[in-house]
Parts: structure tokens; C-alpha cells; sequence
């Protein structure tokens, strides 16, 4: 086995070269001569777009967690500030656009149509994070809020999907509409975050992103909107979202006790999972929801990293969470990144890691997924999500640079 330390500090280097470093030059002379990373381009309507990677659209998902890690360094660089409000400014004209899409290309056009509630959340995450660690509120413009307005309002449609929506889609069952579902209070999502099409249509850990994303909302309404009206009506929201999680969200399974399924349909149908996407059941103290020493965390988080949840892998060099968007017994490097953040076990943490180091080949990179078995093996060359997930999981780990 490689030495951990060293691929870390490999890895690191490579994410910063391909993303941070860049985006940094753009305070540069370099700039003016186009001198843009490889996700992120600075357009000419101010904005600045994020690809996710080989495929030619951004995410909005994708493109926010990309962005994330920037947030400590444009405390102190101005030009990267500049590009991270360029991104949240045309997040939020791409919510503008269709609060239904997932994925839009550089021009505006909707690259892709699947309703996924984390697309609408993450966003308002980015943007929360950003004021929070640099204290500059002028990511909050009038499209940010027009947006805010937009997202909320869709929510309250999707509270009640089966009445109110006229949102269908072809992957979806039943027309288009999705299975059956009851009202819950929890807001209705047609796909995961993996793009996969739901089974049971209120995914829970993506609500729970919602409740703290709808509460971070209601300070950034309160203190730099100064409207008390909208503020309350994301509290309330977010209220009737954690309801609904803590009244249908939970289960008991034999040998574990109580824990939270991945989805439910508020008729009694439970889907047991996760999946490596994040927000997944294992990301709820990254997503904040919870503390990691929670009792239910502690249990959920004992099934899933199971043979129990079906979408767990083993194989010769790793173990971990996968995922159905990719081949049977894939491990995703994003799981195991968000696995080693949410432990509290040093020695899970180091085993982790042991894993994420196999899985890096000769391109420096971490990939969607891998074969266990084979590393070398793998779907995407280039994904931005664990590559920047993974300088987080550095900065918490201290490591040398």
C-alpha cells in the first residue's frame, strides 16, 4: 500500500492545480488572458460557470460543493471572492430560468430536467457558508432573493405533489407523476442525487438537508433582508419538513434499533439504503442535521455501512458505499470521503483512507466510482465532487502540505 500521507498531499496538490489555483489567477495578469481552471469559467455576463467535470453542464449540486472549499481562501483573496459571488449569481439566475432543472448549460439552456430538492438547497447552502465565513453579504442581490422566493414556493408545491404538481417526467412512474405518496409535511423529490429516479419519493436525508438549508435561509431573510415575514415562513417550513422526517422518516430494524430509511412514501413503504450521493444518510453530521454521537445516527450509520444496505461493497482494496447509477459493486471515493469526515473512530478513519489511496491511479484524481477489486477499473476521469470534498476532508485531518 502507498503511503497515505504522500497521496494526500498528491491529491491536494492536484485539486488545487486544476481548481483553486486557477480561479486564484484570476486576480492575476493571467487573468485578463483567459487563464480559467478546469471547471470554472468566468463568463462574460459576470457570472462564473462550474462544470461538473467530463460532462459539458453545471450542476447546481455539483457545482456548489465543487466551489465550497474556496470559501477560506477568498477571506483573503478578492479575486476569488469575486468568482464565488460570479457563481452564486448565476445559480441564481439558473433557478430564475426553471426551479424544476437540475443541470443547465453555460448559456442558460436546461441541460437537464429531473427535480431534485438537494438542486434547490445547495445553492442557499453555498451562499449561507460564503457570508458565514467571509462576512461579506453582498452575494445576497435582488436575484438571490427573487430566487429564495421561487425555491420556496416550489416547495410548498411539492409538499403536496399529488394535488398541486403539474411537474412529470418520463422516468418516472405512474405518467410521469412518480409512485403514490401521502402528505407527510416532507417536501416531494422525483430524483435522487444521483439522478436516479426515486422509489418512494420523499428521500429523507435530502430533507434534512432542507431543514437546516430552510433554517440558514431564515437568518440570511432576518438579518440581511430585514423581512421578518419571509424569515418566519422559512422557519415554518422547515418545522413541518423535521415533523414529518421524525414521524415517517423512522424505523426499527432487528439488530439495530431505531434508524432513518432513505426514503419513504408516507403509506408505509420504506426503502433501507443509501447511497453514495450526498446528502445520503451517512453525510447527516456533515449536513448538520444531527451530531455524529446521535444514538439514531449512530444505529443508521451501523446498517448502511453494512452488507445490510444493499448498495455496500466489499472487494480487495476497499470497502464502501456505492451506488445503483453506477455497476453492481462499485465503490463511490465520495462515500468514503464523507465516511472518514462523519467518523468519530480514528482507526475507521485511517482504514478509510487506506481505501480512498488505492483507489488513486496515475492521474492523480479520484473517480465517480471503482472496482474494489480493481482500481483501476472505474466510471469518470474526471468528477469534481470528491476531488473537492477530499481538500475538506485534508483541512480537517491537519495534514502537512
Amino acid at each position: 500500500m502507498r503511503n497515505t500521507a504522500v497521496i494526500t498531499i498528491v491529491l491536494l496538490a492536484t485539486f488545487i492545480a486544476t481548481t483553486i489555483a486557477p480561479v486564484s489567477a484570476i486576480t492575476t495578469v493571467a487573468a485578463e488572458m483567459g487563464a480559467l481552471s478546469e471547471h470554472a469559467r468566468r463568463l462574460g455576463d459576470g457570472t462564473t460557470y462550474v462544470s461538473t467535470g467530463d460532462i459539458p453542464a453545471e450542476w447546481l449540486r455539483d457545482a456548489s460543493a465543487v466551489a465550497h472549499p474556496y470559501i477560506t481562501e477568498a477571506k483573503s483573496d478578492d479575486g476569488v471572492a469575486r468568482e464565488l459571488r460570479g457563481i452564486a449569481r448565476r445559480q441564481a439566475r439558473y433557478v430564475l430560468v426553471d426551479a424544476y432543472a437540475n443541470a443547465f448549460s453555460a448559456s442558460y439552456g436546461v441541460f437537464e430536467r429531473k427535480f431534485e430538492l438537494d438542486s434547490l438547497m445547495y445553492p442557499i447552502w453555498f451562499a449561507y457558508d460564503y457570508w458565514q465565513g467571509t462576512g461579506d453579504a453582498t452575494i445576497f442581490t435582488q436575484d438571490e432573493s427573487d430566487a429564495f422566493d421561487r425555491i420556496l414556493a416550489v416547495m410548498r408545491i411539492e409538499q403536496h405533489h399529488n394535488s398541486r404538481s403539474a411537474y412529470r417526467h418520463p422516468a418516472l412512474a405512474n405518467g410521469g407523476r412518480g409512485s403514490k405518496v401521502a402528505y407527510t409535511g416532507m417536501v416531494w423529490t422525483g430524483f435522487r442525487p444521483s439522478d436516479d429516479p426515486a422509489r418512494y419519493h420523499f428521500n429523507i436525508p435530502v430533507n434534512m438537508l432542507a431543514v437546516v438549508v430552510l433554517r440558514d435561509l431564515a437568518q440570511i431573510e432576518r438579518d440581511v433582508y430585514r423581512d421578518e415575514t419571509r424569515a418566519q415562513r422559512a422557519e415554518q417550513l422547515a418545522s413541518e419538513i423535521q415533523n414529518g422526517i421524525e414521524k415517517y422518516g423512522r424505523t426499527v430494524v432487528a439488530g439495530i434499533g431505531v434508524m432513518y430509511a432513505y426514503e419513504v412514501d408516507g403509506l408505509g413503504h420504506r426503502n433501507l439504503m443509501d447511497d453514495a450521493n450526498i446528502p445520503s444518510l451517512l453525510s447527516i453530521p456533515y449536513i448538520g442535521y444531527l451530531p455524529a454521537a446521535d444514538p439514531i445516527y449512530q444505529n443508521t450509520r451501523r446498517f448502511i455501512l453494512s452488507e445490510r444496505n444493499p448498495y455496500y461493497y466489499t472487494g480487495k482494496y476497499a470497502t464502501g458505499i456505492g451506488s445503483p447509477h453506477t455497476p453492481h459493486g462499485y465503490v463511490w471515493p465520495l462515500a468514503l470521503v464523507m465516511q472518514a469526515l462523519t467518523s468519530t473512530d480514528p482507526d475507521e478513519t485511517e482504514r478509510v483512507m487506506g481505501y480512498i489511496v488505492a483507489s488513486e491511479l496515475d492521474d492523480h484524481r479520484l473517480h465517480e466510482s471503482f472496482d474494489p477489486d480493481a482500481p483501476q477499473t472505474f466510471t469518470r476521469a474526471d468528477f469534481a465532487w470528491p476531488n473537492a470534498l477530499y481538500a475538506e476532508l485534508v483541512a480537517t485531518q491537519a495534514a502537512p502540505l
